[in-house]
């Protein structure tokens, strides 16, 4: 494997800047998984109810994705990264009369504009990442660069777990479901203040970010002169098998990752009885391990290629989870704890293999795996569909229903076989 320099001097602290993205939008998406369980309760919601949280967060991905490769592919990375961090802040400062309404529609409303502008940041930042160096370290650059993502999604994490769920309400929706019109009122009303405020300060820290890359000269600012060639990019992307089979594979990968940590908490307080704040416990280790093995994996990739290691990794992520459907208990909280170790190289792994030589095409071909987020706006509705079954065929549907995330990881090792 190439022993070349990573990150060159010369765009170091570029680098640095667009790294910091990743983590930000961590923070996005591991504040929000805790957030389906939360909403279900306050406002006495069934799962699958809940799980619309994730429908609207992951499909405001799906929608913006095309029209920020066409921004980026006329503009420049830099103006679609600052666009994203707008949106991403417009959409973090509608949780303020989302709050005041008490009603649910609100936040999905926040949830998607917000996630607009993640999309903006993902199809800039990712292969932004790609192009700051050689070809040859291209894929280890972007997993490094996603190496500081889940660092964010820690912190995402703990701030659930000590500043919402810790503070909520203890009341259950059966309780909430008893209480008088103006009690209700005062406590869902208190409740989703809480939920807020988190979502309020990252608004401010976004402000202060667009203000510094709005100031900092970046490499590959030139704006794109000539016709936009959508039809001739769209034509070269859909006869490249590997493109295709990778937008597939990042559907299904960035599926079984939602499922995997936002149901967590279920399996917990469903199979073992566990309180919502112990649970989210187990979301933070599996994140710590996640992060930990990142870094394991970047280094590693100097010695096996990126989709030996991607299949290798998908397969034992099928094995942990056919683990818990087949044994269930603590050891299957614990084996689920454990697929992050396995999803830790996926996402960045299948971009880069999914990029790999498509020079400028790059920036349109992004839009498509960004888009294949929209795994994480349908699978986790079809999972909590199968929860509020609560038992299928005389079995535990909590663990059955993991069956879902089983299936993603058979496709991502495919991917990872036929890329070798």
């Amino acid at each position: 494997m190439s022993r070349e320099r990573v990150v060159s001097k010369q765009v170091l602290v570029p680098f640095i800047l667009v790294t910091l993205l990743f983590s930000l939008w961590g923070f996005a998406n591991d504040i929000t998984n805790p957030m389906v369980a939360a909403f279900s309760r306050i406002l006495q919601m069934s799962n699958f109810q809940g799980s619309l949280v994730q429908f609207a967060f992951y499909g405001g991905y799906f929608a913006m994705a095309f029209p920020a490769a066409l921004f980026i592919k006329k503009y420049s990375y830099k103006a679609g990264i600052l666009v994203g961090l707008g949106l991403y802040a417009f959409g973090a400062l509608l949780f303020l009369p989302g709050s005041k309404m008490m009603a649910f529609w609100p936040f999905l409303v926040a949830y998607f504009v917000l996630t607009c502008g993640l999309s903006f940041l993902e199809t800039s930042a990712n292969p932004y990442i790609l192009s700051m160096g050689s070809q040859d370290t291209a894929t280890r650059r972007l997993n490094l660069a996603q190496a500081f993502n889940p660092i964010g999604s820690l912190m995402g994490m703990f701030i659930a777990q000590q500043f919402i769920l810790a503070r909520l309400n203890p009341a259950t929706a059966a309780d909430r479901g008893a209480m008088g019109a103006a009690e209700w009122a005062s406590v869902t009303s208190a409740d989703l203040s809480i939920i807020a405020t988190p979502y309020l300060a990252i608004a401010g820290v976004l402000l202060v970010v667009f203000a510094i890359i709005a100031v900092r000269k970046m490499p590959g600012q030139e704006r794109h002169d000539g016709a936009l060639d959508v039809r001739g990019t769209t034509r070269r992307l859909l006869a490249n098998r590997r493109y295709l089979e990778g937008v597939t594979a990042q559907f299904f990968y960035v599926g079984a990752q939602i499922m995997c940590w936002t149901f967590i908490i279920h399996y917990a307080t469903i199979e073992l009885g566990m309180d919502a704040v112990t649970a989210q416990g187990y979301n933070i280790a599996a994140m710590v391990i996640f992060v930990s093995s990142r870094f394991i994996c970047t280094f590693l990739m100097r010695f096996v290629s990126p989709g030996g290691l991607l299949m290798r990794l998908a397969l034992i992520g099928g094995v942990l989870i056919a683990v818990l459907i087949l044994i269930g208990g603590q050891v299957g909280l614990l084996v689920l704890v454990g697929t992050s170790a396995c999803m830790s190289l996926m996402f960045p792994t299948i971009y880069g293999i999914a990029l790999e030589g498509l020079g400028d095409d790059a920036k349109f071909a992004s839009a498509g795996l960004i888009m294949a987020i929209l795994g994480g706006s349908i699978m986790p509705p079809m999972q909590a569909a199968l929860i509020d079954f609560e038992s299928i065929g005389g079995y535990s549907a909590v663990r059955i229903s993991f069956v879902m995330p089983l299936i993603c990881f058979a496709v991502i090792a495919r991917y990872g076989k036929r890329s070798l």
